[in-house]
């Protein structure tokens, strides 16, 4: 009973760790820089694809190199719009029946155009994107599950001169304030107008993310943020584990309340505790492992971007979710950049099913948490029908193609 492309491209699937500028369509990158006369390193996707967006990077600051470009081109209400719907689409297209969203709307904002015009602007894009989904028959008459997408916004550890003239405008405007407090303002001035755009305009924000270097930039700037976002029942995630230790992790659950965890890919490493005051450290990875398998607070894996940003991944071999699915811990498959890390929902379950040898039973299971673990931006009756939607749809593909998957 092979999992075949063909079979993991009807699944219904999930993707919530996407984020908006890290997967543009090339094509339109070009497109929206020609218009907006934004300088390109290369103006066809060959060139791009030598030059900028690879498939091995040397380093995180290489990867990063790519956001500059695609954040330059996503500075106007035409192009979020565009960029947002875009994405729907080439999710539709490989059966992917839920993504979030995530991306900064701080770095595309200016004058005129603030955080809530940002939000609208790419709101407008996924419900153009789900109203021309959900309106052909087989989705209507319920032979197939409807397509859904909400925004998760990003809170920034730190920031990065050249994304964005306004947001370095708000930091050179305060030049005694402690940089430390200023990310935190920020980012809770980020949460409040995600709300306003969530309840004055109806934009489908359901989530709040912390993104950015971790080592020096610690969760616990962003407290205030988080409490904010809690209060308002806005979905918590946080980038944790990927370039830091274990206890960046911790910090993300605790100072943040976090419901999920992304990458978390140092979750079981040892050598990555650097707290002098942790003298056990397999004691306390022990203990956070079992706090999140029992919380079963999510982490979003995402395995190409996870093999081009950390040095000390060889290969998928080196992967701990091989450990994440034996500790029995709630993951769920990701992207994180469908341009930058040239890759696809159904590119990483063949990752995966390859490396990890999964089995028609795991990929099951592994395919309802991400719809499980959602910040689904309905009431939660909705979700309940929209994912037994799902279920049902799932045990229908796998039956088409021959797959018991039960057992």
């Amino acid at each position: 009973m092979k999992l075949t492309r063909e079979l993991l491209l009807e699944l219904p699937k999930s993707d919530l760790h996407l984020h908006l500028d890290g997967s543009l369509r090339p094509k339109s990158l070009i497109e929206m820089a020609r218009e907006r006369r934004v300088k390109l390193p290369a103006y066809s996707e060959k060139g791009l694809f030598t030059k900028v967006f690879k498939d091995r990077y040397r380093n995180l600051g290489e990867y990063l190199h790519g956001f500059g470009l695609t954040c330059s081109v996503l500075q106007d209400h035409e192009a979020l719009e565009r960029a947002a719907f875009e994405l729907c689409v080439d999710n539709q297209e490989e059966g992917v029946r839920y993504i979030e969203i995530r991306f900064a709307p701080q770095l595309h904002a200016r004058p005129g155009f603030g955080v809530v015009e940002v939000l609208r602007a790419v709101s407008d894009g996924i419900e153009r994107a789900v109203k021309g989904f959900n309106a052909r028959p087989e989705v209507r008459d319920g032979v197939e599950p409807p397509f859904y997408a909400g925004i998760v916004v990003c809170a920034m550890r730190f920031f990065m001169p050249g994304f964005s003239r306004n947001y370095e405008a708000m930091f050179e405007a305060f030049p005694e304030m402690p940089e430390e407090q200023m990310f935190g303002l920020a980012s809770e001035a980020l949460v409040r107008a995600s709300l306003r755009a969530r309840d004055e305009h109806g934009a489908p924000v359901c989530g709040v993310d912390l993104a950015g270097k971790e080592g020096g930039y610690p969760a616990a700037d962003h407290q205030g943020a988080y409490a904010l976002a809690h209060q308002a029942f806005l979905g918590k995630t946080v980038h944790a584990g990927e370039d830091y230790g274990p206890e960046s992790i911790f910090q993300a659950i605790t100072e943040c309340h976090a419901d999920r965890i992304g990458h978390g890919t140092w979750v079981f490493s040892a050598d990555h505790v650097t707290d002098p005051a942790i003298s056990k450290k397999r004691e306390y990875i022990k203990r956070l492992t079992e706090y999140i398998a029992d919380r079963r607070i999510t982490l979003e894996v995402c395995l190409t971007s996870n093999l081009q940003t950390i040095p000390g991944l060889r290969s998928l071999s080196d992967h701990p979710m091989k450990k994440m699915l034996r500790e029995r811990l709630s993951t769920t498959l990701c992207t994180d950049n469908r341009l930058i890390s040239r890759t696809t929902v159904t590119g990483e379950w063949e990752k995966a099913i390859e490396a990890f040898r999964l089995r028609p039973k795991q990929v099951s299971d592994l395919l309802v948490y991400g719809f499980k673990r959602s910040f689904f931006p309905g009431n939660y009756r909705e979700k309940r029908a929209f994912v037994r939607q799902i279920l049902d749809y799932r045990d229908a593909v796998f039956a088409r193609h021959g797959v018991r998957h039960k057992k």
